[in-house]
């Protein structure tokens, strides 16, 4: 269903003109219409939450408002009064300002120089000045209550805190209609809790905020009404504490979404492929040991920093151990490199798949044979050109990759299709043991479905699944058994039919004072 478009010329709510309007907007790209005859309404003092799958134009239609794009059609209203949008500075002059769901952050600077770039202060107008502008982005910090360090370079953060970069970036304008894109796809439960109480202090009767996210249970806390395109339209409307998410995700999706199903039961007297015994780690990890058997998926929670990312990077030699023992299938390893786990069968889907996972410069068929490349060299070097294109078109087909063509560039991927196609590479190396970080971050609540029937099809062939994830519905939906890890330690190992999201966030955020209690 379409709504008909025409302008509100006051708020429904009183005699005030709307925030913000947006009135049958469209943009088309070549061979693809974006946004047909879209309209959207925000209004002062609230949150209005944007939804839709990926694709369905929910970021083309941020970055008209952002200046990013311009529009083929369509009119834009500020309190009332008709905006021409140049370009980005012109958006943020304008007091429209965006958190980008992909990071714009220059790694080799200060988070204080990301922060204020453009805008240092200077002494007699010339000379930068480091002292100030450090005490600058510190300030902020204080009001804003972000652990953040301005003399920290970006590029040694973790995405989590890159994300919070980014958040603190954006409000350090004069802003008054924030644009959030998915801010919380990369933070824990307790970084969401503090994202939630800054925006509340932001909204103000002369302030509103667009916050686009995948995460219904997050909808139903922070946001006022929710609007829902599809396929580049505008389909609804509603009032979040009147409407049942089951609804909103049917307007999103046209088909239901079962969301509260939990794994069937491995059969944990099965053979154990990874054992892990006394992991350190120079920084963070300590004593960490579990094993992990065929057919399982054994999940791990904690909050941002407790060091599970820490665990999977010491396990395929990414970061070096100061201690402990690794065995597969009863035989001690040494995995001094990603390389050679991958050699011994173990595969790594980072937490950033576009910057650790696929190159997005490149096709799908070179992403998908990319970690088997000597596998598909002749005796003379060159590429088996036709044994790539078979295993590419063979994968696309198996794990139902929503692709053009295996030579469509991978950049121009949804998030869930570009997951598949870091799947479908280790797949080709034929890995029996898959990490996989964050898996469905950024991804629409379809693709999730999709994602999570593909793991519970890989540990049923015999996989056996690690998967780390910030979200606790997640967790408990797919794992077999829940690691929860604090402060760089092990707390417990729950069964999942014992474990809640209350007795995991226990664990959570207590230190570890006794041996490990595996439930």
């Amino acid at each position: 269903m379409t709504a008909v478009i025409h302008p509100i010329l006051t708020d429904e709510l009183g005699e005030r003109p709307p925030l913000l309007q947006v009135v049958g907007a469209s943009k088309s790209f070549p061979g693809v219409k974006a946004l047909q005859n879209v309209r959207l309404e925000v209004r002062h003092n609230e949150v209005l939450a944007l939804v839709g799958e990926n694709g369905a134009g929910k970021s083309t239609l941020m970055k008209l408002l952002s200046g990013i794009y311009t529009p083929d059609e369509g009119e834009f209203f500020l309190n009332g009064e008709k905006l021409q949008i140049n370009n980005p500075r012109h958006a943020q002059e304008l007091g429209i300002s965006i958190i980008h769901q992909e990071f714009n952050l220059a790694n080799d600077l200060t988070v204080a120089q990301n922060i204020f770039i453009g805008r240092e202060p200077r002494r007699a107008g010339i000379f930068l000045s480091e002292r100030e502008l450090n005490q600058k982005a510190q300030d902020l910090f204080d009001r804003l209550g972000l652990a953040l360090n301005p003399r920290q370079r970006v590029g040694e953060l973790t995405v989590a805190r890159q994300q919070m970069v980014e958040i603190a970036k954006a409000l350090s304008f004069n802003a008054k209609v924030l644009i959030m894109d998915e801010p919380t796809a990369a933070l824990n439960d307790a970084e969401v809790a503090t994202l939630f109480e800054l925006i509340e202090r932001f909204t103000t009767p002369e302030t509103g905020v667009i916050y686009i996210s995948h995460r219904m249970d997050e909808l139903k806390v922070i946001s006022d009404r929710i609007s829902v395109l599809r396929d580049g339209q505008y389909i609804a409307t509603v009032d979040t504490q009147a409407t049942d998410m089951t609804e909103v995700i049917s307007l999103m999706v046209g088909r239901e979404i079962t969301g509260e199903a939990r794994p069937q039961g491995a059969d944990v007297r099965g053979e154990v492929v990874l054992s892990v015994n006394g992991l350190s780690t120079k920084h963070l990890l300590n004593d960490v040991s579990f094993e992990l058997r065929r057919g399982e998926i054994l999940g791990f929670a904690g909050l941002m920093g407790a060091g599970r990312t820490e665990v999977a990077r010491a396990i395929v030699g990414a970061d070096p151990k100061t201690a402990g023992r690794i065995e597969l299938n009863g035989t001690p390893v040494q995995i001094g490199s990603p390389a050679i786990a991958a050699g011994l069968g173990i595969g790594y889907l980072s937490e950033d798949r576009k910057a650790l996972g696929v190159l997005l410069e490149r096709d799908v068929k070179e992403n998908i044979a990319l970690g088997s490349l000597p596998a598909f060299a002749s005796a003379l070097g060159f590429m088996k050109t036709d044994a790539i294109q078979a295993t590419a078109q063979k994968q696309v087909s198996a794990l139902s990759i929503k692709t053009p063509s295996i030579d469509q560039l991978v950049k121009n991927l949804s998030g869930g299709n570009q997951q598949k196609v870091v799947i479908a590479k280790w797949l080709v190396k034929d890995c029996d043991i898959l990490i996989f970080d964050e898996p469905t971050r950024g991804i629409d609540v379809g693709a999730k479905d999709e994602i999570y029937a593909l793991l519970n099809a890989l540990a049923a062939e015999g996989k056996a699944i690690i998967m780390i994830s910030s979200e606790l519905p997640e967790v408990l939906r797919m794992s077999h058994r829940i690691a929860v890890m604090c402060e760089g330690r092990l707390n417990t190992i729950l069964d999942n039919a014992d474990a809640t999201q209350e007795n995991i966030m226990d664990y959570a955020t207590r230190a570890r004072t006794e041996g490990l209690v595996t439930a």
